[in-house]
């Protein structure tokens, strides 16, 4: 599938129609998902034929990028039982087979690596410090080829750090920084949009 093509189908999902701040739902538009998932597929072969993992999946929109690239099963993890109906409503309009768990991503009991890859757009972590290291933590204990996920440029070093150090990453490489559009979801948003500079990273954990 060439990358307009996957951005004009994920451009006509639902997004969060009530988003929730205290779990800073914030939709992965179009534009980053298709990049993202070709990127993780085109470069590196990581979502054809593969067990995806989407944690903290929202609305859906990286599980369906991957199930649109002929990932063999995919997975979206997330809390809140809105997000996963709209998710699945989004599925059912694709007509892509994805399976949806509700669940903490923080309190995931999974063991060992049981996915290939996990995709995530996580929580910044500018409400819950440290929201985005907890993720970080729980994907690289499950995927046992790749775990892509996007992180403000701001935080690049720290995220290096701990992942090379905390969290049992083989490597940790930026492949790209991209331009996170942030709309006006929220009161507290003083203006209409807000452009942020987020990192794409490539983690590859080591063996178990």
């Amino acid at each position: 599938m060439k990358l307009k093509q996957l951005e004009g189908l994920l451009g006509d999902l639902q997004q969060f129609s009530n988003p929730k701040v205290e779990l800073e739902q914030y939709p992965t538009g179009p534009h980053i998902a298709s990049r993202m998932l070709f990127t993780a597929e085109n470069s590196y072969g990581d979502i054809t034929d593969k067990v995806v993992a989407d944690f903290g999946c929202g609305c859906g929109t990286l599980s369906a990028a991957a199930s649109l690239l002929d990932a063999a099963c995919v997975i979206g993890f997330d809390i809140d039982p809105q997000s996963l109906e709209t998710a699945s409503l989004n599925a059912d309009e694709l007509e892509v087979e994805i399976d949806f768990v509700q669940c903490d991503i923080t309190k995931l009991e999974l063991k060992g690596q049981i996915v290939d890859t996990v995709v995530m757009n996580p929580p910044f972590g500018t409400r819950k410090k440290g929201a985005d290291m907890e993720f970080l933590s729980a994907a690289m204990k499950v995927a046992s080829q790749a775990v892509y996920s996007l992180h403000k440029t701001s935080t690049r070093e720290h995220i290096k750090r701990a992942a090379l150090r905390d969290f049992n990453a083989k490597s940790a490489e930026v492949i790209c920084e991209l331009r996170y559009d942030l709309p006006k979801l929220y009161k507290f948003h003083k203006r209409k949009e807000v452009d942020i500079a987020v990192d794409l990273w490539r983690f590859e954990p080591r063996q178990n």
